[in-house]
């Protein structure tokens, strides 16, 4: 084989898997704090806590806020998917494999990060609505709405609110969800392909991925952005060698990533009953 040919497939695979990664990754990795470019194998992530303006006297000294100020350290871990590419089936088929194996490998590191995240808000236990028998309802958003509130979480276009797909169709048949009378025409979930909608300013997204016990309960989860932390030492890589033994490519993608909770008083965990219909 060419050894100039088999560059060229090297860098067009490596652009292939970057692109399918920026376009079929993760849903929700842009809705958490995210650091890139991790030195070591770990990352700390500051939380402050609430200052308290007071008075001072004439010439006094001006008050100090006393914040607290605490961290916390996410581990970082290193994830493969890979797959083997058989240069003469290669040939043989009418599909591009390697384009396959691309997105294959894309769709499972953007579930790995889609699932370390969902790990880090399962963790919360301060914020939880619980009715065991009903789904997803509006007074338990109402409720949820409520504890940001009282909670001081900031209402600035930052909060997102995952939810799984029996959910998101019992959102879509609450008429303050779904109905341009509430929502307006331009936040009517079928206007993005019922992908995201903003509600109550936060955007609702489904998701496949969240946690079902034993007793058929799902848990949702809303959340600050800044509640979550999600650190990488090592974005997408694409590793690609020749075994001429067995006449085929090795295709390996990696990352390292991890992900943690950092303020629970941001997140509400949202029980909803998904017994089959």
């Amino acid at each position: 084989m060419s050894t100039s040919l088999d560059q060229a497939f090297i860098k067009q695979y490596e652009r292939e898997v970057h692109e399918a990664f920026q376009r079929q990754g993760s849903k929700l990795r842009g809705t958490v704090r995210s650091v890139t470019n991790v030195n070591g194998s770990s990352a700390v992530f500051q939380k402050v806590g609430k200052g308290l303006a007071s008075t001072k006297s004439t010439h006094g000294m001006v008050p100090v806020m006393n914040l607290d100020h605490t961290n916390v350290e996410i581990t970082l871990t290193d994830y493969y998917a890979g797959d083997w590419v058989d240069r003469l089936e290669e040939l043989k088929t009418n599909i591009n494999e390697r384009q396959v194996i691309a997105n294959a490998g894309a769709y499972a590191l953007g579930r790995k990060t889609d699932e370390l995240i969902i790990n880090a808000l399962a963790t919360a236990s301060t914020n939880v609505i619980v009715d065991n028998n009903v789904g997803m309802t509006l007074d338990k958003i109402l409720q949820a709405f409520e504890t940001f509130g009282n909670n001081d979480v900031p209402d600035d276009s930052q909060r997102f609110c995952v939810v799984g797909w029996k959910q998101w169709r019992e959102l879509l048949q609450l008429k303050e969800f779904s109905s341009a009378d509430y929502a307006g025409s331009e936040n009517l979930p079928f206007s993005t392909v019922t992908q995201a909608k903003m509600f109550l300013g936060s955007v609702f997204i489904p998701h496949s991925g969240l946690p079902k016990d034993g007793s058929d309960i799902r848990s949702c989860f809303w959340y600050h952005k800044t509640a979550v932390g999600h650190a990488a030492n090592s974005d997408v890589k694409t590793d690609i060698t020749w075994h001429g033994d067995r006449a085929s490519h090795f295709v390996n993608n990696m990352m390292g990533q991890g992900a943690g909770l950092i303020d629970q008083a941001g997140i509400v965990v949202i029980k909803c009953d998904e017994t089959p219909d």
